[in-house]
């Protein structure tokens, strides 16, 4: 275990002990699996070596926590089939122009032409429509709750200003009706670790079907060490009592009802309905749309998107992606992991986001050969 803060390596290394200690005293000695939704969680994970230091008894999964990587190859291609259009401008966050489709990236589209550029937020796409107003811009809608909302802002602002060259193709996605799929579709799992952005704006309350629907605890955690090895303290204390609950963790960013005026602001611009997701697929309930008084700025509504072509897809190429993000593996069990596919040539998603399972799993020492 490594620690950056040397105060925090006592109580980290107590809070350790004490974790595995409860966990092996239990009846039964299989190690606990416990998931991270949160990509940002699996980086902290890793970061800090808690998995190692937890080890044997708890083994710790990474979920589909990682917008850029559950973002599908049909997805990405419709995404490509806009920048291929004249006259239209692509904004998007810095690592989806790297994943590919089942032909290319935007990064391949942006080198043959296309007029592809990377932003912050999706007011730096709105104020590119606001200076061309010839051009048609559209902003790749990628996150989850935690983003939705900054989205749904700058479709209000468009709106309001009748900016009509301004549109978002909305790739958002809703949490917890993946962990519902994932658990659905047999994944064998003690306890799930919360993630804490997203949180802040669902509220925990969001995940209290955890353990009535699946009889299983959540613990919603921060991002530092000892945040997360309380929360996991938490769940393991759930675990051995028996007694499944959702416990907050994270009281100085999270609270029961979260935060209302995020999400009054998504339910006045988005409609609920399916997305696709990598490595779970169809999850129904889990997709975000505008509205249909924002069909102007809705880039499905506006263009004509071709269906997708078959082609060599990640999933062709060898890439367990979406076994990682569905927590049936871990990174290094991928044969390419740390071979064929690394950070600087990555043949899957989990490899080019910076949130990514496999990225985080390379970087921190988990490299294969």
């Amino acid at each position: 275990m490594t620690m950056e803060h040397p105060r925090a390596a006592g109580p980290a290394r107590a809070l350790i002990g004490a974790i595995r200690r409860r966990a092996s005293a239990r009846a039964g000695r299989e190690p606990l699996r416990l998931m991270e939704f949160c990509g940002g969680h699996t980086h902290a994970i890793m970061r800090y070596g808690l998995r190692e230091a937890l080890a044997p008894e708890i083994h710790l999964l990474s979920g589909p926590g990682c917008p850029v990587c559950v973002t599908s190859d049909s997805d990405i291609d419709a995404a490509i089939a806009l920048a291929s259009v004249p006259g239209t401008v692509v904004a998007t966050f810095g690592d989806l122009v790297r994943v590919p489709g089942t032909r290319s990236s935007l990064q391949e589209a942006r080198a043959a032409g296309a007029d592809v550029r990377i932003v912050y937020s999706a007011l730096d796409a709105l104020e590119i429509a606001r200076r061309s107003p010839n051009r048609a811009v559209v902003m790749l809608g990628i996150g989850f709750e935690t983003t939705a909302p900054t989205v749904a802002a700058a479709l209000e602002m468009a709106r309001a200003e009748k900016q009509t060259n301004f549109s978002v193709l909305s790739l958002h996605k809703r949490t917890p009706p993946a962990m519902r799929a994932i658990l659905n579709g047999g994944a064998r799992l003690d306890g799930i670790i919360g993630p804490g952005h997203v949180t802040a704006i669902t509220g925990w309350r969001a995940w209290e079907f955890l353990p009535v629907e699946f009889g299983i605890p959540c613990a919603v955690a921060g991002f530092e060490p000892l945040d997360l090895l309380h929360a996991i303290d938490q769940l393991v204390a759930a675990i051995v009592a028996r007694t499944p609950r959702v416990v907050n963790a994270y009281p100085r960013g999270v609270t029961a009802e979260g935060n209302a005026t995020a999400e009054a602001l998504l339910v006045r611009v988005f409609e609920v309905g399916h997305a696709d997701w990598r490595g779970l697929g169809n999850v129904p309930e889990s997709g975000l749309s505008p509205r249909p008084k924002y069909a102007v700025h809705d880039a499905r509504r506006r263009f004509a998107l071709p269906a997708t072509v078959a082609g060599k897809t990640a999933v062709a190429r060898g890439c367990r992606c979406g076994d990682v993000l569905r927590g049936a593996i871990d990174p290094a069990e991928c044969p390419l992991f740390g071979g064929a596919c690394t950070p600087g040539r990555p043949v899957g998603p989990c490899m080019v986001s910076s949130e990514g399972a496999c990225a985080a799993h390379y970087r921190y020492g988990g490299r294969a050969g």
